[in-house]
C-alpha cells in the first residue's frame, strides 16, 4: 500500500514479492519508512465557524450524560475532529441525590455542588452550560447565579420545541419533576396553535390554548423504571415497562414528553407514539450555541 507521509511505496514481502523502493533492497521482512516530513502532512480545512466549548454538568446520571455526548456527536455532519462540538464534561457522580432531597426530604442539598460545578466549567473555558437532568432543573437559578455564562435551559427549550397543536403534555418523568413543578410555569406561559382547518371558534379560545402537564395518578412505576435504569442500564424489560406506562398516559394527553434522561435511554420503546425527548432538544441547543 502507499504510505501517505513518505515517498516509499511497498508491498508485503513473500516468495513472489520484492520490495519496490528504488535503489534499496532491505534485508528485513517488515516495511521501512522514513519519519514524516512536516510539509507532507495533509491539512484539514477549518470550518467556516469554529465551534465554541460547552460545559456539561453531568453525572445525573452518568449513562444519561454519556448518551448526551453520543447524540451531540451524531448531530454534527463532521469531516474531521475539529468539526465536532467541544464539550467540557464534569461527570460528577457525587452530586447529592435529587430524589432524596426533593422526594424523600432526607438528602443533602444538591445546590452547592451544582453551583461549584458551574463555576468550575466556566473557569475551564465553557461559553455556555448545559445539564442533562430534568429534575436538577429545579436548581437552575442556583446555576445561573453561580456563573456569568448562559445556562441552556432544557425545560424552556423543550416547551418551545413542542409541536404547535399540542395542548396537553403527558409527563414521563420522575415524581420530583411533578413535585417541584419544573415544567408547570413554562407550559402555562406557552400556547398551542391548532391548525386553522381543525378547530371551530371555541377551540381557538385563549383559555383552551394554554398548555398543561398531565401526570399519572400513581407515578411509582415510573420511579421504579428510572431506578432500574440507574442500577442496571437500559434493557428490553425496562423499555416494555415504559411503553406500558406511556400507552396508559397517552389516553389523556395530546403528546408525550420524555422528561427524565434515564428514560431517554429507552425511547426506542415508544415507536408509534407521539413524543418529544428533552435530551434531543438539549442536544440541538448545544450544537446551535457552540456554532454561533
Amino acid at each position: 500500500h502507499t504510505h501517505t507521509h513518505t515517498t516509499c511505496v511497498y508491498v508485503p514481502l513473500g516468495p513472489q514479492h520484492k520490495h519496490t523502493r528504488t535503489g534499496h533492497k532491505p534485508t528485513r521482512t517488515h516495511a521501512i519508512t522514513r519519519p514524516p516530513q512536516p510539509h507532507t502532512h495533509p491539512t484539514h480545512q477549518p470550518t467556516a465557524t469554529m465551534k465554541r466549548p460547552i460545559g456539561v454538568l453531568g453525572g445525573m446520571g452518568p449513562a444519561a450524560t454519556v448518551q448526551l455526548m453520543q447524540r451531540v456527536l451524531d448531530a454534527v455532519d463532521a469531516g474531521d475532529d475539529s468539526d465536532h462540538v467541544p464539550l467540557i464534561v464534569f461527570q460528577n457522580t457525587q452530586v447529592p441525590s435529587r430524589i432524596a432531597a426533593l422526594i424523600d426530604g432526607t438528602g443533602a442539598d444538591p445546590a452547592p455542588t451544582l453551583g461549584d460545578m458551574a463555576r468550575s466549567l466556566e473557569a475551564a473555558g465553557a461559553v455556555a452550560l448545559a445539564m442533562p437532568c430534568n429534575t436538577a432543573h429545579a436548581y437552575a437559578d442556583t446555576i445561573r447565579q453561580a456563573s456569568t455564562v448562559p445556562f441552556l435551559d432544557m425545560v424552556k427549550a423543550t416547551v418551545d420545541d413542542l409541536p404547535d397543536a399540542v395542548r396537553t403534555v403527558g409527563m414521563l418523568a420522575s415524581p420530583a419533576v411533578r413535585l417541584t413543578k419544573v415544567f408547570e410555569q413554562p407550559l402555562a406561559d406557552s400556547v398551542c396553535r391548532p391548525q386553522s382547518d381543525e378547530g371551530a371558534g371555541q377551540e381557538q379560545a385563549s383559555s383552551e390554548q394554554r398548555r398543561s402537564a398531565v401526570y399519572l395518578d400513581d407515578d411509582a412505576e415510573l420511579l421504579s423504571i428510572i431506578q432500574d435504569v440507574k442500577a442496571n442500564g437500559p434493557s428490553p424489560e425496562a423499555g416494555a415497562r415504559l411503553r406500558a406506562v406511556a400507552l396508559s398516559l397517552s389516553a389523556s394527553c395530546d403528546h408525550l414528553l420524555v422528561a427524565c434522561t434515564e428514560l431517554s435511554l429507552l425511547v426506542s420503546a415508544l415507536d408509534g407514539l407521539p413524543w418529544t425527548d428533552t435530551l434531543d432538544v438539549l442536544v440541538s441547543e448545544i450544537v446551535r450555541v457552540s456554532s454561533a
